[in-house]
């Protein structure tokens, strides 16, 4: 038996084919993007960085001159505290601190394996870097790396300033910050906790093992640490401070309104005592009440 294919059906052959091609282009592409699925949401900026703006000069509800003799030792002592953990974020974390505060209001773009990018140029003390932090959603959580790059003098590529996680509800993580691309070691993790983009909690623990100096020696700040919560009325802000200070280990409370400027600390080593040490609006000196 002879099978004669005419012209039509080899033409109604060619458009089955096309067809066929065009609906499994469709199914990849929707495969694709079904794996692509959504970026991970970005911490809020708050998980990397406590307040410290009661505590630094100009904080003052009222900018009339003390008189002479009034005393400022108690909110003094309270800024001394929080100055030495606001130095190292303003030092040496500065560039991986802003670098991710930027990306929070970037698009990111996807890589692969549930991972996206994003890209970001930041400038700190007039030195210009580049910064890309990358996202991977795991299962239980998603893993974030940022890396910066700097052209030009002490140049340096891709340098892994920071790692962490975050739980994929959003709602608690970790940092881990390296202290710079001349010493790759780690200087401070972050713990932190929140809701939605408020930040209820979060704790600096300082974890470098030596310090710059030449010899290299064990690091005497080493496990100390500051924790930032909250706090009852009229007080609504809080530190829990453990620090190394002049040869010696100072366990310190400190509890502020942040709209009063209001405020109380205690310190066992520093006072002498275990009670509360008040100060008012103008940071003066005040008796409990």
């Amino acid at each position: 038996m002879v099978i004669y294919i005419t012209k039509t059906t080899l033409i109604m052959k060619k458009i089955f084919t096309l067809m066929l091609i065009v609906v499994f282009s469709a199914s990849l592409l929707t495969s694709c993007k079904k794996d692509k699925g959504n970026p991970p949401t970005l911490p809020p900026a708050g998980s990397m960085t406590i307040d410290f703006s009661n505590f630094s000069a100009g904080t003052k509800s009222a900018v009339a001159d003390l008189p002479k003799g009034v005393n400022e030792i108690n909110w003094g002592y309270a800024a001394l505290m929080a100055g030495y953990w606001k130095t190292i974020i303003a030092g040496t974390l500065a560039v991986p601190v802003t670098a991710f505060k930027l990306a929070v209001d970037k698009t990111p773009t996807y890589l692969s394996d549930k991972t996206w990018q994003w890209s970001v140029p930041v400038s700190v003390l007039s030195v210009s870097y580049t910064a890309r932090l990358t996202g991977q959603i795991r299962s239980t959580d998603v893993l974030w790396n940022m890396y910066v790059s700097k052209t030009g003098t002490g140049s340096f590529t891709d340098f892994l300033w920071f790692t962490g996680t975050s739980k994929l509800d959003g709602t608690g993580g970790q940092w881990v910050l390296n202290y710079s691309p001349v010493y790759n070691e780690l200087v401070l993790q972050i713990d932190w906790t929140g809701s939605g983009t408020a930040v209820t909690y979060v704790k600096y623990t300082y974890v470098r093992v030596l310090t710059s100096d030449t010899p290299r020696v064990a690091d005497p700040f080493k496990d100390s640490y500051i924790e930032y919560g909250s706090a009852a009325t009229p007080y609504n802000s809080s530190y829990n401070i453990h620090f190394y200070y002049l040869a010696d280990w100072y366990n310190a409370n400190v509890e502020w309104s942040s709209t009063g400027i209001i405020g109380r600390v205690k310190c066992l080593k520093f006072f002498g005592d275990s009670n509360w040490h008040c100060w008012d609006a103008l940071h003066v000196d005040a008796i409990c009440p």
